[in-house]
């Protein structure tokens, strides 16, 4: 019999759904994968710098000890995003981080995101957004995640009110939502548990997501304070195949190899860096884009497959991050 302290766990289910670092922390331990989504901007902007072949490093607090870790790893620090000079270009910005010149390594503080890394013990933990919804799902699908016996847990990171307590976001509610939808698109994905399934209806039932994102208070808040760039970079649904996925303290970009794509082990990624306007390579397919949706609104759960295929076009990158729980701090 189950222990009655137990009734967060959603153990019942191979696909699980909470808020922020609290719930993140609580669930971890039961799950083997941890999908991190923080659409404005955190998991937004580590996917744009990650496709750019940076090496980038979460770190909690936005302090003098951001600095000291930065050096000790022979990084850029980015900067909160009025902060951003000629001289200190990156920050949590995704738009600031496409401008910036490339940089091989950066320490991108961030309380959301590094807090939910930090809580996934030893987890696997994945960076979803918007921007490579459909890449998460078919690479979770890939390696087995999602089942009864390979639980995972999506987190949606949410925001935080003047006074440190969560504020769930549309945002994050609709990113975490699609990450749902397009693992069990891939079929074999599940049971569901309610909280999950309600997620994937909030994204699912919303006839034009990256409108109600474009359109949310976070969103609002951003663009009047002259962030309006960031928020058209988060709603690019499907515009990259880039997985980041922790592990060792920095999101690193990797690739397949032809002979053994799913192996979960970690690819030397290219010798200079990749822009995320650059062709993909001769004979590699791009991932289909997400079903709309309508159309998943109408797809009913395929039978578990257990069988992989010999190739697949995601970019996995594999990330390590020894990120510490931070106190509450306001967006960047």
């Amino acid at each position: 019999m189950s222990d009655v302290s137990d009734w967060y766990l959603q153990r019942e289910y191979g696909v699980r759904f909470e808020w922020g670092a609290g719930g993140a922390e609580r669930v971890a331990g039961g799950v083997g994968c941890l999908v991190v989504v923080d659409v404005l901007s955190f998991t937004t902007s580590v996917n744009v710098a990650v496709e750019a072949g940076t090496r980038v490093h979460p770190y909690a607090w936005r302090d003098e000890t951001a600095s000291v870790f930065a050096r000790d790893n022979a990084a850029e620090l980015a900067v909160g995003r009025r902060a951003v000079t000629p001289a200190s270009p990156w920050s949590l910005s995704p738009a600031a981080l496409r401008r910036a010149p490339f940089t091989p390594r950066l320490v991108l503080p961030s309380p959301n995101g590094s807090a939910i890394a930090a809580a996934a013990g030893g987890s696997t933990v994945v960076a979803g957004c918007l921007r490579n919804v459909s890449a998460v799902g078919r690479w979770l699908a890939l390696h087995g995640y999602g089942t009864l016996e390979r639980p995972l847990a999506v987190i949606a990171a949410g925001e935080r009110w003047p006074d440190g307590s969560l504020r769930p976001g549309l945002e994050d509610l609709m990113g975490a939502g699609a990450v749902i939808a397009a693992l069990l698109a891939t079929g074999g994905a599940g049971p569901l548990s309610p909280e999950a399934a309600a997620a994937r209806t909030a994204y699912t039932g919303t006839p034009d997501a990256a409108g109600a994102v474009a359109a949310c208070s976070s969103a609002l808040e951003l663009a009047r304070s002259g962030f309006a760039d960031d928020v058209a970079i988060a709603v690019e649904v499907d515009a990259s195949t880039t997985v980041p996925v922790l592990t060792d303290g920095a999101f690193t970009a990797g690739t397949h190899t032809a002979g053994s794509p799913l192996d979960g082990a970690a690819h030397t990624g290219p010798s200079t860096p990749r822009r995320p306007a650059d062709p993909p390579s001769p004979g590699v397919p791009l991932l289909a884009p997400l079903p709309s949706p309508e159309r998943l609104r109408r797809t009913e759960s395929a039978p578990r497959s257990h069988s992989r295929p010999r190739h697949d076009p995601i970019t996995i990158t594999h990330l390590t991050a020894q990120a510490l729980l931070p106190p509450s701090m306001p967006r960047a």
